[in-house]
């Protein structure tokens, strides 16, 4: 299992030359190698692999001097990207790769970091070519693991994520069953009757928002003033964004611990965020990456994850009954059974269900009680 760990890194001003240098180098290499591949497209009707393009850097290097100051690995993941890049568009996954422009080239890669140890001195981290970096690791990880680091320049800050492979942990016994339902009015709505609220992130500093991106539509191109104003703009993403993922961590790690089997819906988002009414909400709310979430930490501490079709799970009472209802009733009223509830709660309990059902466990018998 391949888990990415972010922390902060504090490099020093004659550091962070070397990291602003390392960046523009690669970046024009970058360039400089999707104009070759074209050129030589043109010319022969065949661009060079990127085996190729690799074994040219030591001739690089001896031409343009100031590319021995950055790391040979460094070098060869930029040519790397590039060839990503042009495999994402040939699959159809991606647009054609296009040349990057100083804001568009923000980080670099050590693809090979299990061959140093780049952790020796403590509270530090070791980037070859630019030296030991004050490192902000606000909590333990094992560096004997580390097999890729990446450094990113985001927001006037920098910071380093560490690529490492762990072991799974084999499944435990279910004991702790729960199924949940996601939404937009409660974020989620468990199938033990507890409902989490949503905290809208983005809707609650969307006219903040706005006011900051008006003032930089009002701003000169190319002058500072709108440089500052870019930065606050900037600066509020980051926040939403942060506050959402911590949200979204808590979350999934509370249930995990708690819970042996989860049960959600496979939900297609990318189809739903087309609906230009809700697309805003959806988004806020970040449902794929609370998914995502769970799916890894379920890995991590070897608790089971079921992804159940989402289809009618809103309209079907636990006892089998189809109960239609539109988005305006909240309320699950089943004339079969007699069970009245919170529809999303209702949700939950058919999500768990399924589950029981897709692994072959008995699947559990909820009253009918009063759960609103």
């Amino acid at each position: 299992m391949i888990i990415v760990h972010r922390f902060n890194i504090k490099p020093t001003k004659e550091q962070e030359q070397k990291l602003f240098k390392t960046l523009t180098l690669c970046r024009r290499l970058y360039n400089t190698a999707l104009e070759q591949r074209e050129i030589c497209y043109r010319q022969r009707g065949k661009p060079p692999s990127c085996a190729t393009q690799k074994k040219e850097l030591p001739a690089l290097k001896k031409a343009l001097p100031e590319y021995k100051e950055v790391n040979a690995q460094v070098l060869q993941d930029c040519l790397q990207r590039l060839d990503n890049a042009f495999e994402r568009f040939f699959n159809g996954l991606a647009g054609y790769p296009r040349y990057k422009g100083r804001e568009y080239y923000r980080s670099i890669t050590y693809p090979q970091a299990y061959k140093q140890n780049h952790f020796k001195k403590p509270g530090h981290i070791y980037l070859p070519k630019i030296g030991y970096v004050k490192l902000n690791n606000h909590f333990e990880f094992d560096p004997l693991k580390i097999t890729r680091i990446n450094v990113k320049f985001y927001n006037n800050k920098w910071y380093v994520n560490l690529t490492s492979e762990t072991n799974e942990i084999e499944t435990m016994d279910v004991i702790n069953k729960i199924g949940i339902d996601v939404g937009l009015l409660t974020f989620a709505a468990l199938s033990d009757g507890v409902k989490i609220e949503n905290p809208k992130y983005f809707r609650n500093s969307e006219r903040k928002l706005a006011k900051l991106q008006r003032q930089l539509s009002r701003k000169k191109k190319g002058s500072n003033n709108r440089e500052k104003a870019k930065k606050k703009v900037t600066k509020l993403h980051d926040k939403i964004a942060n506050q959402r993922r911590d949200f979204l961590h808590k979350i999934s790690y509370k249930i995990v611990r708690k819970y042996d089997l989860i049960a959600v819906e496979n939900l297609k988002v990318n189809n739903m965020i087309k609906n230009r009414h809700l697309s805003k909400s959806i988004a806020d709310a970040g449902w794929s990456r609370f998914i995502n979430y769970l799916d890894y930490k379920c890995l991590k501490y070897g608790k089971t994850l079921i992804k159940v079709p989402a289809s009618s799970t809103s309209q079907t009472c636990v006892c089998g009954t189809h109960v239609p209802k539109n988005l305006s009733v909240r309320i699950h009223k089943c004339p079969n059974c007699g069970l009245t509830a919170n529809r999303d709660v209702v949700s939950a309990m058919v999500i768990l269900q399924r589950a029981c059902h897709i692994i072959g466990l008995e699947a559990p018998e909820f009253t009918p009680v009063e759960t609103v």
